[in-house]
């Protein structure tokens, strides 16, 4: 990871809330020798997103010029390969690759420059005593150990082959070897999208009323699946919070907006003599009593996160994390924050740890009352209440 990266996207201005965690997860990715390149299962599941949701903040964070996406493709099988992600930090960041041969910011074609961009991304030879070769990125990172996942494993590719055609149509009286070596000629994000979307197919040709059904060697060889539209997500019964995430905040915020679940009890016997003889303020003991007692599950909240353990939420909560915004740790707003939650007698927030960031409502304290609107769906916002 590169902290230049990180420290650059949470000082973006103007971005949503989900659209800014993407940007700092491409940027906790980032190397400054290897460049950016994770696979969208690993982004997806690192920004708590669908992958169809993380396209579209993909393409907003591109549109505001932030990323430039590079797609590239082996030159000798003409396959798609993983994409390369730029930022706008990056001194060539609005250089792009050659139309015509692919020489400039992702060449793999020799060192002979780019008709567009000259000679600003290829070495000038007579300078360079010590010839290296050009190394991908994927290449370079596996080489140095430093690639998230393991070289492929046959047996498993093998297993996911059987996987997929055990109930296939007729694969019965089919040979074999023909469907295996056209599997095995997939590359690896190719054999997951063919197994995520076989389902979707075989229904799509059940309602088209098709009487045959294509060979798993036809199907993976001519990419079948590409046109399918995305099978529907199932929404799932609860959705994991993790720690001062956008998702976290939300069910913290409405558990205190909506007030003490506890009713306290009243003052000791030597809580009422503090305050009579003037030695104690009676409402700042009952606000240190209300944030101790008032919220039971704000405070189980709090320690779960001391172990950076999250809590499952409705999945209905997921649609006021737009309502959020990220506050940096230490910052005037954070501490005007701190200061509210003292001023209401609510529980603060444990320590961040190394955390960036931590999300409030947009607008610091003053803007409680547009979430509280937000909750209660007088606002407009189109959502469903939910504990």
């Amino acid at each position: 990871m590169s902290h230049d990266a990180t420290n650059w996207a949470i000082k973006q201005r103007g971005l949503k809330p989900a659209a800014k965690v993407v940007l700092w997860n491409l940027c906790d990715r980032y190397h400054p020798d290897n460049g950016c390149f994770p696979n969208q299962d690993t982004l997806a599941r690192d920004c708590e997103m669908s992958r169809s949701t993380l396209n579209d903040h993909l393409a907003a964070l591109e549109a505001a010029g932030l990323i430039r996406r590079e797609q590239r493709r082996d030159s000798r099988t003409k396959r798609q390969k993983s994409t390369v992600y730029r930022f706008a930090f990056e001194p060539d960041f609005h250089e792009k690759p050659c139309p015509e041969t692919g020489h400039g910011a992702v060449s793999e074609n020799g060192a002979e420059p780019c008709p567009e961009n000259g000679e600003s991304r290829v070495r000038n030879p007579d300078a360079n005593p010590v010839r290296e070769p050009v190394k991908e990125p994927e290449r370079e990172a596996r080489e140095s150990g430093r690639e998230d996942s393991q070289p492929e494993d046959p047996k498993a590719v093998e297993r996911a082959f059987w996987r997929v055609v055990k109930d296939w149509p007729g694969f019965a009286g089919m040979p074999k070897e023909p469907a295996k070596a056209a599997w095995f000629a997939l590359e690896p994000e190719e054999r997951a999208e063919a197994e995520r979307k076989l389902p979707a197919w075989l229904k799509l040709l059940k309602a088209q009323r098709k009487s045959h059904v294509p060979a798993p060697s036809t199907y993976f060889r001519e990419h079948l699946w590409a046109d399918v539209p995305e099978p529907e997500e199932e929404k799932p019964a609860a959705l994991e919070a993790k720690p001062f995430g956008p998702l976290w905040m939300v069910a913290r915020m409405k558990q205190l907006v909506n007030g003490p679940a506890m009713k306290l009890p009243g003052l000791t016997h030597f809580q009422r003599h503090m305050v009579e003889t003037g030695q104690a303020d009676e409402a700042e003991i009952r606000r240190e009593q209300q944030a101790k007692n008032g919220w039971p599950a704000v405070n189980r909240m709090h320690d779960m996160a001391e172990r950076r353990q999250g809590v499952m939420v409705a999945p209905a909560l997921e649609a006021f994390a737009e309502l959020m915004a990220a506050v940096p740790v230490g910052s005037e707003t954070y501490e005007q924050w701190r200061e509210e939650h003292e001023r209401r007698g609510w529980p603060w927030l444990p320590d961040p740890g190394g955390q960036p960031v931590v999300y409030f409502p947009r607008g610091g304290p003053a803007g409680i009352e547009a979430f509280e609107a937000a909750l209660r769906g007088d606002d407009g916002h189109a959502v469903e209440a939910a504990e």
